[in-house]
């Protein structure tokens, strides 16, 4: 587990004259997001103008403008590639995550490959990760994919935690120069893990982790396998209700079975914290699921 975050890069912030980049159109979905947000960052972080970008690409400057709010409709990769190349964003990772986003946007195989047919994919600059962002991914793997999995089904959940690290990829400027690189991080996975998640009445379904508990793994004879099952999706039912720092912590402490301390690195918040939050979802879950028994209506 990653006892302490990569060292932070200073980063100067531009500034830009004429107007402001508009914000990320409401209709646009998670995994074009994922790949579109560290792309705007990079654009507002690069100090250059739509106009300057409109001269160099030799594209419309309403285009860019469009593209980089997830307007209209889903861009071709000859253009997402250009702009990438302009702003020093790395070609792998903003293509896988271009090409998935394509198909949820219900674009066909052939259109994709269309796309691609004539641009390059890769570019000169470097196609792997850093050395610190390789060293970081490796290092909490096997833990993201633990908690992953307690939300998705093993496909997803692989997928999951490879879009975490193309999209930590493409922020990883962003994620040095955040107060914590491990916190950082885990909004990342944190926000694609939710983003697969069904949920029910805004609140995540946890009904697949119970029914893989040790506790059901454990029991043989039918009767006690259903009452358990009913106990497990009581619990679960009301472990969607918590926070979304403390469901963390106790799907992580819980269900995944990490030390406090691990529990600590792998959030990137303090060991106080997470006690506090242990502490307080314990508090919830125990009045939920044992409330105190009423004494109205009782004769002395």
């Amino acid at each position: 587990m990653p006892t302490e975050p990569p060292a932070p890069a200073g980063r100067p912030a531009a500034a830009r004259p004429g107007r402001k980049l508009g914000p990320v159109a409401e209709s646009v979905g998670s995994a074009h997001r994922a790949w579109l947000d560290p792309m705007r960052a990079s654009y507002l972080a690069s100090g250059l103008t739509l106009s300057e970008l409109s001269t160099r690409l030799r594209f419309a400057k309403s285009k860019l403008s469009e593209l980089l709010r997830g307007v209209g409709h889903y861009p071709r990769w000859e253009i997402v590639y250009m702009l990438a190349r302009e702003l020093g964003v790395p070609s792998w990772p903003l293509y896988r995550l271009w090409r998935q986003s394509a198909f949820e946007a219900h674009k066909n195989a052939d259109w994709v490959e269309n796309c691609t047919e004539h641009t390059p994919i890769l570019t000169t600059a470097p196609t792997t990760p850093p050395l610190a962002h390789r060293a970081f991914c490796e290092l909490v793997e096997s833990d993201y994919s633990l908690f992953a999995q307690t939300f998705l089904d093993d496909e997803q959940r692989d997928a999951a935690v490879c879009d975490t690290f193309d999209i930590l990829w493409l922020s990883w400027n962003d994620a040095l120069a955040s107060r914590d690189a491990r916190r950082f991080s885990w909004n990342v996975l944190r926000a694609t893990v939710m983003s697969r998640t069904p949920h029910r009445d805004g609140r995540p379904e946890l009904s697949r982790a119970a029914f893989d508990t040790v506790a059901l793994r454990s029991l043989t004879e039918p009767d006690h396998l259903m009452n358990q099952v009913a106990e497990s999706l009581e619990l679960f039912t009301a472990m969607s209700r918590l926070p979304a720092s403390q469901l963390d912590v106790m799907v992580l402490r819980w269900l995944c079975g990490f030390l406090p301390e691990t529990t600590s690195a792998l959030l990137g918040t303090s060991l106080a914290r997470v006690r506090s939050d242990e502490r307080h979802a314990t508090r919830f879950l125990e009045s939920v699921l044992c409330p105190p028994l009423s004494t109205e209506g009782n004769t002395p």
